[in-house]
């Protein structure tokens, strides 16, 4: 099952970020919230969107390896999205505007064109590959 390696990376990414939100929440002694810390407050909603995201994108992806769609499309697609996700990530914790809406734009599209894959493959129009 090719959606397995990028539901591992997704994990993965969150496992990261949540270590983040963690250290910084040691680091400023605040148990909840952000304390009015900027870093801690940017960690936060890095992870958080992550959480958002990640999950319709990996469903979708799933949804069209269930369709047999094939494993170039359903690789191209789960790897450009782990790459949206990861600069966005990058562009949230680090105030870093133009990653921030790369990031966004990759995952958006991405998310566009897969519900549109899995519409077509409902609708029993075979996808390309």
């Amino acid at each position: 099952m090719i959606t397995g390696i990028y539901a591992a990376l997704a994990a993965l990414l969150i496992v990261a970020l949540a270590l983040n939100v963690i250290s910084l929440r040691r680091h400023h002694k605040v148990a909840l919230g952000d304390g009015g810390h900027q870093d801690l407050l940017a960690a936060i909603r890095a992870h958080a969107n992550a959480v958002e995201y990640l999950p319709i994108g990996l469903l979708l992806l799933l949804l069209l390896e269930l369709s047999q769609g094939p494993a170039w499309l359903i690789h191209l697609l789960g790897s450009l999205f782990i790459i949206g996700r990861l600069i966005h990530a990058n562009g949230v914790s680090k105030a870093i505007i133009p990653r921030r809406i790369i990031g966004m734009q990759i995952t958006i599209w991405l998310l566009i064109m897969m519900a549109i894959l899995n519409l077509l493959a409902f609708a029993g129009i075979q996808l390309p590959g």
